[in-house]
């Protein structure tokens, strides 16, 4: 019996894994992968047998039951198997159910943490997610809700915090910024909007929560987006172009050079 690692790969960047990461991979005997993970990073597992097992919104996607399933199996007969998951492995990732699976079955897992996308994003945007004065508190959430949950079950949360990062809600702009401004959210508090974080397809806008549901809506392209919500944002909006409109895209890679 081999030991399971759920791994973080991060969001996008092969040199943004942790060193820990690296070395597993390399040694992986078996890698089963989110549809997010980018070439570069599967390329760090050379001598491994790699299972996509992805999940997008709204495209043909694996199962979780099965994907827990192919865990415990694969680790049955393998030393070392890397169930590797874009960004970090705890925050959205279902990690809890995959744990449990392996825990059930009696199989060693280990957990390896990974740069979340809501990071990458701040960082990529050059504005920190805390501010002293500005910003205390950050919170994760994402407006996208499972059948019984209450459709804004996240919003006071994200309206409580200092600092809001939102995860998979590009499709769902006009009712996040109906919900937040309902809660007492500031209709001019900045907004970013950052797609595919360090991979070849990044790119920002920049807005207020006003705008959300224009913004989300002109987000376009491959990739998944995060919102990024808050006063200590603000400072997003001198790394537009003067004449960039929040319609139009800023590349993040040009964004951090500026």
């Amino acid at each position: 019996m081999g030991t399971a690692y759920l791994v973080g790969a991060g969001p996008g960047a092969a040199d943004l894994l942790t060193v820990r990461a690296v070395r597993l991979l390399e040694k992986a005997d078996v890698v089963l992968h989110d549809a997010l993970v980018s070439q570069d990073v599967l390329a760090l597992a050379p001598r491994a047998r790699k299972i996509a097992v992805g999940k997008r919104a709204g495209l043909p996607s694996t199962d979780q039951a099965l994907i827990s399933r192919l865990l415990v199996h694969e680790a049955r007969s393998n030393p070392v198997v890397v169930r590797l998951k874009g960004g970090d492995p705890s925050l959205f990732a279902r990690a809890d159910e995959e744990l449990e699976a392996c825990r059930r079955a009696g199989i060693p897992v280990e957990v390896v943490p990974g740069i979340s996308a809501g990071f990458a994003a701040a960082a990529a945007a050059a504005t920190p997610l805390s501010a002293r004065g500005i910003a205390r508190s950050v919170v994760f959430v994402t407006a996208s809700t499972a059948t019984g949950e209450g459709a804004d079950a996240w919003a006071d949360a994200a309206a409580a915090a200092d600092s809001c990062v939102i995860y998979m809600g590009r499709g769902q702009g006009g009712a996040i910024r109906t919900a937040l401004l309902a809660r007492g959210v500031a209709p001019a508090t900045p907004v970013v909007a950052a797609r595919s974080v360090e991979t070849a397809q990044a790119a920002m806008w920049v807005g207020t929560l006003d705008g959300l549901a224009d913004l989300t809506a002109t987000a376009g392209g491959p990739g998944p987006v995060v919102l990024l919500v808050g006063e200590a944002f603000g400072a997003a909006r001198s790394l537009a172009l003067p004449e960039t409109a929040a319609s139009s895209p800023r590349p993040l890679r040009q964004a951090r050079r500026a």
